[in-house]
């Protein structure tokens, strides 16, 4: 029993194109053509250092391999995949739906291949072979809903791998928690009225998509009580996150009782990030995978498969998905974390008033959660 780990080249080739950061490259308005934000270099050189930390040895690896159309269709609308694959047979592609999410010639196919390699992975998890698994894909997932892709992502991996667990794996009850600092708002979408899948985001507040997961979503009909959100300060760090785990996420886990746990993450929490304001270190990714691997192996056999989200510092995040590789292996890995010296204040600096008074906010929704939705 192994860890598993996908990912394929391809996925560093779907191309984003030139932006300001995100913004539309547009020299007429003042845009100046730079690299976009969400480019294949961060996360390939996140594979390179598993490789040099001796991690990528401790996984098994994973092939990908392309979702059917009909795999896309238990998450999106027919008309969405068209328009994606229409888009990116284009020799200068298009965008996903938000004008914020562009598509390079190919990608359509590199999303499929993204997406159809997290289900290789969660059914693997799913059957035994695997203890738990990582995803290492691009483009990412959790922000695009039914019709439409929104803040860099195409296909929403989690979601589909949600429904291939529920439709071919006989698992009826999945907990998502989306560890990006940006709203899962796709995610929540989604499931937002299913007391199948319980779905909870931290997250910083109004960072993406603006005025988009406050405490008051909370589910609606039969899903009233299964969406929690925990939308943080900016500057909340690895005091307040791990608050946030220990009096929300393991809390609601245990009232739930997944058979699945799925964890979208995005490395943007770091707090040397570009596009976003917390302050999180490498560590605490290590002790929050640390944490829900420990929570899987009592309440679902271990079953945990993270899927990765955002995350654009180039120096940072690479280390930051190396904490949460430790956290979720158990292993350690050759070199120590060279951030640590830096970011000694920011991992020491305390919860403040205002933080925690969110996340106490949050946990008073949990009384609403109960294993509704019997196992199989």
């Amino acid at each position: 029993m192994a860890t598993g780990f996908m990912t394929d080249t391809l996925f560093f080739w779907h191309d984003t194109g030139t932006a300001a950061l995100m913004l539309p490259a547009d020299p007429l308005a003042g845009v100046e053509p730079d690299a976009h934000v969400e480019s294949g270099r961060t996360k390939r050189r996140g594979v390179e250092l598993l490789d040099v930390t001796g991690l990528l040895d401790t996984m098994q690896r994973v092939r990908a391999r392309p979702a059917t159309i009909g795999e896309l269709l238990r998450v999106h609308t027919d008309a969405y995949v068209q328009r994606v694959a229409d888009a990116s047979a284009q020799s200068r592609g298009g965008d996903a739906g938000d004008g914020f999410t562009p598509l390079g010639r190919g990608s359509a196919e590199i999303a499929r291949l993204a997406a159809g390699g997290v289900l290789e992975l969660v059914t693997a998890v799913a059957s035994g072979n695997l203890t738990n698994g990582y995803a290492l894909v691009r483009p990412p997932g959790h922000h695009a809903v039914a019709g439409m892709g929104m803040g860099f992502c195409v296909f929403n991996n989690a979601a589909l791998a949600v429904r291939h667990a529920q439709a071919q794996l006989g698992l009826r009850r999945i907990a998502i928690v989306d560890l990006d600092t940006h709203h899962g708002n796709g995610g929540q979408e989604l499931f937002y009225n299913d007391p199948s899948v319980l779905h909870i985001s931290i997250h910083e507040a109004g960072a993406f998509p603006p005025n988009s997961g406050w405490i008051d979503e909370n589910g609606a009909d039969a899903g009233e009580g299964y969406t929690i959100n925990i939308p943080l300060p900016m500057g909340s760090g690895h005091a307040a996150w791990l608050y946030a785990m220990h009096q929300v996420v393991l809390p609601a886990l245990q009232r739930f009782q997944p058979e699945l746990i799925i964890v979208p993450v995005g490395f943007d929490g770091g707090c040397f990030e570009p596009l976003a304001r917390q302050a999180l270190v490498v560590d605490s990714y290590r002790q929050m995978a640390r944490l829900l691997s420990r929570a899987a192996e009592r309440l679902c056999d271990g079953r945990i498969v993270g899927i990765s989200e955002g995350g654009y510092s180039s120096g940072m995040a690479p280390w930051c998905l190396v904490g949460f590789i430790e956290g979720l292996t158990g292993e350690t890995g050759s070199l120590t974390d060279p951030w640590a010296g830096v970011t000694a204040g920011y991992a020491a600096a305390p919860m403040l008033p205002h933080q925690q008074d969110v996340i106490d906010q949050a946990a008073r929704l949990l009384p609403s959660i109960t294993t509704a939705v019997p196992a199989t």
